[in-house]
């Protein structure tokens, strides 16, 4: 193996590992993030719960986040809570620091 096939290895090994981390911090983000809206809908507990992973599966149904955003926003105005996509968008940052920093913490 040469050294030009040995660092490709390695970009290709570090472009996975990074790969996975961004995955890991979107669910926990979602799900941070499905438990805060949770709480703006008046559902604690195991139902809270419930829907966090709603959330989280919602970001399976297309590339992007606006399919999290489009739940969560239809589902907060179906409650008649209205909440700008800005708004919305500033919380979930908010909450993907937070999510990055719990999964570099191992919680």
């Amino acid at each position: 193996m040469t050294t030009f096939d040995k660092r490709e290895e390695g970009f290709e090994k570090k472009f996975a590992i990074e790969e996975e981390l961004k995955f890991k911090a979107d669910a926990r983000r979602n799900k941070l993030l499905g438990l805060w809206v949770a709480e703006q809908l008046g559902l604690f507990g195991d139902a809270a719960a419930s829907y966090a992973r709603e959330v989280v599966a919602a970001d399976f149904e297309a590339a992007g986040d606006h399919d999290v955003v489009h739940k969560v926003t239809a589902d907060l105005a179906a409650k008649g809570i209205t909440i700008q996509e800005t708004q919305l968008r500033t919380k979930m940052g908010e909450l993907m620091a937070q999510a990055i920093a719990q999964l570099k913490a191992g919680t």
